[in-house]
């Protein structure tokens, strides 16, 4: 049983070298290629303002075509689909991830080559498909919340009264703001900052400062407007 497994094995290789001519290879290295390019183009449009710097969509081409060459080789050599992860395995990439969105399209990339590299043209066409939905939707999402969003309002107070304050803040503001959301707060020097995203303002900026400052002992009160010049 295990002779046939074998022999079987050897012949579907041998299928795969012979259909294997160089003009499917070039076939399959330009579909990588443009599919890479796409992905680069994803990455910049969707990314590339929020990077911190490494450019990884850089490498996408190169990154492409030569995992290509590589399920293309393994495909048509026994002994180099057995040697193959063996040989790899020595290869260590010392340049950390920047962001996390990275691992996704880095292996977008080597899903696209191994497609192409079987020949499979039309799960290329699929998977960006799906993958540039999946990305239209997460900021389409990522857009939806910072539209509901009027503005930031920034207090501050005394650490020793902070607490007591706090409290008296937000019964203040579930007065003058139909929703606010506490987004980050912070200690420094004997003075207590918090930072709230609201929308919905019922009253003018100014008269909120002023019911701020007479419902706690705050020292600051800093209105910031994504639209300034008026509020949704």
């Amino acid at each position: 049983m295990k002779g046939m497994n074998v022999l079987q094995t050897i012949e579907h290789f041998q299928a795969l070298q012979a259909r294997m001519n160089s003009g499917l290879f070039l076939l399959a290295i330009l579909t990588t290629l443009v599919a890479s390019l796409v992905a680069a183009g994803m990455y910049k449009f969707f990314y590339e303002s929020r990077a911190t710097g490494s450019q990884v969509h850089r490498a996408f081409p190169l990154l492409g075509i030569a995992m290509t060459a590589i399920f293309i080789s393994v495909q048509v050599s026994i002994p180099l689909s057995l040697g193959l992860m063996g040989s790899l395995s020595i290869i260590r990439f010392r340049t950390p991830i920047k962001e996390p969105e990275e691992i996704g399209f880095i292996m977008l990339v080597i899903a696209a080559a191994l497609a192409a590299a079987l020949l499979n043209f039309r799960f290329i066409v699929v998977l960006y498909a799906v993958a540039f939905a999946s990305l239209c939707v997460i900021r389409g999402a990522r857009t939806w919340r910072f539209l509901r969003r009027d503005g930031i309002l920034v207090v501050t107070l005394p650490d020793a009264e902070a607490e007591q304050g706090y409290g008296h803040v937000m019964a203040c503001l579930r007065k003058a703001i139909r929703r606010c959301r506490l987004e980050s707060t912070s200690s420094h020097d004997g003075v207590t900052s918090v930072q709230l995203s609201f929308s919905g303002l019922k009253s003018d900026v100014m008269e909120l400062q002023q019911a701020l400052r007479r419902a706690a002992p705050v020292q600051t009160v800093n209105v910031f407007l994504d639209r300034p010049g008026g509020l949704r």
